[in-house]
């Protein structure tokens, strides 16, 4: 979906690592970093995605946005996500508000 809304995507796959999240947003230096959980077990790695980025000094630098079939706007707010989308159509407006693109 936010590719066919014109927004670059590089897509790590699945059962990425926090050291992988890490090293791609250093490399890459994206404007937001999205993720995506489908089971709860996997949402806790969010939460430890955001604190390596901290760790990392890269937090300030990136929005970060989480969705996926467990995850809650009230489970963003916890982590301290940028953002929260309840799905891929939500996330395109979300990315566009963030990034305050028309």
């Amino acid at each position: 979906m936010l590719e066919g809304h014109g927004f670059e995507v590089t897509d790590l796959g699945v059962s990425v690592s926090q050291e992988k999240f890490i090293a791609a947003v250093a490399d890459r230096k994206p404007d937001v970093l999205a993720m995506s959980a489908l089971l709860t077990t996997t949402m806790v790695e969010m939460q430890h995605v955001v604190r390596a980025l901290g760790e990392a000094g890269q937090r300030d630098r990136v929005k970060v946005i989480v969705g996926g079939a467990p995850v809650t706007r009230a489970y963003a707010d916890q982590i301290r996500a940028d953002g929260y989308a309840a799905d891929a159509p939500d996330a395109v407006v979300l990315c566009k508000e963030i990034l305050k693109v028309a």
